[in-house]
């Protein structure tokens, strides 16, 4: 299985790229920054390297060329400007459902945020800003006639993964290892589990393909 990872220099992506290639699956892996190459390579990923801040629809889909599915996985980051939070987490999550459709990519799997949905429209606070990002992609992508998955997980941490997870729609908020996110991610690509379906997802008692088999 191909599977392009935008946002393929982040935690979570790294994760995940190991996880697929470990696998025997060929996880391609888009980065901005060339240097980064070099532990893109280390997880057994090939990097390209785009920006997708810049990119034209035409370009992304080159590289989703005989794709079998496409991950969103890129953020702007702790730090960034609001301007970034929107032009990473929104416009670049579009894009890249504009290309997977220009280029016939049937799967397309987004890592969102919980409580995306409940961003409050008057504040011009950052975070807040970067939910409504994420709310306004993923209406984006659930509007698509994609085999799409959003998922939305609880606050990230980098603990050791326990394969355990609770996942539905609106839980209660809680925090989720980056490894158990990878691993989910993993799993809904190799299961074709939670087809068009966007749930929360946090650390629980469920093993992950348990609880995804639940969504269904």
């Amino acid at each position: 299985m191909r599977v392009v990872i935008a946002g393929g220099h982040g935690q979570i992506a790294l994760i995940l790229e190991r996880l697929l290639a470990d696998a025997g699956h060929d996880p391609i892996a888009v980065i901005r920054n060339p240097d980064h190459r070099a532990d893109v390579d280390a997880t057994g990923a090939a990097a390209v390297v785009l920006d997708l801040e810049a990119a034209s629809v035409e370009e992304v889909a080159q590289v989703l060329k005989n794709a079998d599915a496409a991950v969103f996985a890129a953020g702007a980051g702790p730090g960034s400007t609001a301007e970034r939070k929107f032009t990473v987490d929104r416009d670049a999550a579009i894009l890249l459902a504009d290309a997977a459709e220009a280029a016939g990519v049937p799967r397309f799997v987004v890592i969102s945020a919980m409580s995306a949905d409940r961003f409050d429209p008057v504040s011009d606070d950052v975070f807040q800003l970067y939910l409504r990002a994420k709310s306004e992609a993923d209406a984006s992508v659930r509007s698509r006639d994609l085999d799409w998955t959003i998922v939305r997980p609880g606050g990230l941490t980098s603990d050791a993964g326990t394969g355990l997870v609770r996942a539905g729609s609106a839980l209660e908020p809680g925090r989720i290892p980056r490894a158990d996110v990878a691993e989910t991610i993993a799993t809904l690509l190799e299961t074709g589990a939670a087809s068009r379906t966007q749930f929360d997802l946090v650390s629980g008692d469920d093993p992950i393909a348990d609880a995804l088999a639940a969504l269904a």
